[in-house]
């Protein structure tokens, strides 16, 4: 009885462990580059002081104001490009995300 016992306990914590797993691999993590009409250092704070208004899952913010281009990384279930892009509007930036050949799409 007591092995049987030992087996079932080893069998959940073994189905535990890998319930556990499988969330963090499904999370996938986009960095898109948008070019804005951004020209100056306040431009940049105010962008940066409102994070949260471009959307959930935003991980990093990086803004270079020489080109104009603001780079953002976040998670992919939480959020996407279109989200992004409207909540720059909402700050009173005009943004466009760029494809790999730093184009506008």
């Amino acid at each position: 009885m007591k092995k049987l016992v030992m087996f079932v306990l080893a069998l959940v914590m073994g189905a535990g462990m890998t319930m556990a797993a499988k969330p963090a691999a499904e999370k996938k993590t986009v960095t898109t580059v948008f070019q804005t009409d951004i020209h100056c250092d306040h431009c940049a704070n105010k962008i940066m002081n409102n994070v949260p208004s471009l959307g959930k899952g935003i991980k990093d913010v990086a803004i270079d104001i020489a080109t104009k281009e603001v780079t953002v990384t976040y998670d992919a279930a939480k959020n996407n490009d279109e989200n992004i892009v409207k909540g720059l509007a909402s700050l009173k930036v005009n943004a466009q995300p760029k494809n790999a050949a730093g184009e506008k799409k």
